[in-house]
């Protein structure tokens, strides 16, 4: 059913020869000084991702790693870095699984690296956009930075390495920001612990130009405190102890009787947000998130494919993508319907190990 680690590997290096030959442009490579510049290249469609860029990035990051001196991430047009993968191409029931298959080895690659990654998440950042940073040593934010996680809305849930970075940010901000798939902008994405500098998006130029000519990390750290900007304070900080609080929940529905008795604005606002979310998309990222929190990376990667895959395989994910980004008519019909026919046993099954040659691996080798 999910034939994709032995079909990766062999039988689409063909597919992905062609797809790397016709469209060159959708991520561009380029040396400056000592850096590796990787700038993804589809301004149209918000740098969302699809199968043919993670493809080139995965064998083009191997060879960085030993050649760079470090490897600087960033996306075209003034709007986003990277708003997400490309989901309606993710949904199917062949390309979705080998989709993640290569983007979790990335983002995998990406947690490890060896030499300094810095991301400039200049713009929208979403879902895969933040597969591609957070992992990484550096992620440099602007004022026109806006992150989100709103998987839950369309079906899925926090996948990318989600299950890991979310449930290690502080008060429970990353169950709350995994469940509501509220948006963060600005200096609020470095008080969160997602950014690891802030800095005016009309300085990144120059910011580049230095960072290519650093020939260590500590240089790379050095400058990038130079350029930072120390963050306000943080806009949730009024209610950062009803976060903190509501999000320890141990289940959904004890989540949303404690945003009950808060009783304020932005309890009732938050409380509206998860009545639009998909119920089963809502427990399945309680489940991931809560184990995500004892595991590493690599584990995490590995169950969220797991997840994943199923996802690609069941009512919800292509109904919520129908819905809200190809029909539009952002009424999904959700099965199951509501939080109370949620059973553990359907969310459990998300969770279950694949066929053996079917799981997630993690390769060095070039595609």
């Amino acid at each position: 059913m999910f034939k994709v680690s032995t079909k990766l590997t062999r039988s689409t290096n063909s597919y992905l020869r062609r797809m790397m030959s016709s469209q060159e442009s959708d991520v561009v490579f380029e040396t400056l000084n000592n850096a590796g510049i990787i700038t993804l290249n589809r301004p149209k469609t918000l740098n969302s991702l699809n199968y043919s860029m993670v493809s080139k990035l995965l064998p083009k990051l191997q060879e960085w790693e030993k050649s760079k001196h470090l490897v600087i991430i960033k996306g075209a047009g003034e709007k986003a870095f990277c708003a997400g993968g490309d989901i309606k191409a993710a949904i199917d029931k062949v390309e979705g699984p080998q989709f993640f298959f290569t983007e979790y080895n990335v983002n995998y690659l990406i947690g490890k690296y060896k030499i300094p990654y810095i991301a400039f998440i200049d713009g929208i950042t979403m879902g895969g956009g933040l597969g591609l940073s957070v992992h990484g040593r550096y992620r440099v934010a602007t004022e026109k930075t806006m992150i989100a996680m709103p998987e839950t809305k369309i079906g899925l849930f926090p996948d990318v390495g989600g299950s890991y970075f979310l449930p290690r940010l502080q008060v429970n901000l990353g169950l709350y920001l995994g469940l509501t798939g509220d948006r963060l902008k600005g200096k609020d994405v470095v008080k969160a612990g997602i950014a690891t500098h802030f800095v005016p998006s009309k300085r990144l130029y120059e910011l580049e130009k230095l960072l290519s000519r650093c020939q260590s990390d500590v240089e790379v750290n050095s400058l990038l405190s130079k350029f930072h900007e120390p963050s306000d304070d943080f806009s949730l900080a009024s209610n950062i102890k009803h976060i903190n609080y509501c999000f320890a929940a141990s289940t959904i529905e004890e989540i949303i009787e404690r945003l009950e008795k808060v009783k304020n604005d932005w309890s009732v606002k938050i409380l509206e947000s998860l009545s639009h979310m998909c119920p089963g998309s809502l427990k399945i990222t309680l489940r991931a998130l809560q184990r995500g929190a004892q595991m590493e990376l690599p584990q995490c990667l590995q169950m969220e494919y797991r997840v994943a895959c199923h996802c690609t395989q069941t009512h919800d994910f292509p109904e919520g993508v129908r819905a809200l980004l190809i029909d539009k008519d952002n009424k999904p019909q959700w099965n199951p319907k509501t939080l109370a026919e949620v059973s553990d046993d359907y969310v459990e099954s998300f969770f279950k190990k694949l066929p053996k040659d079917q799981e997630l691996k993690f390769f060095d080798a070039k595609l």
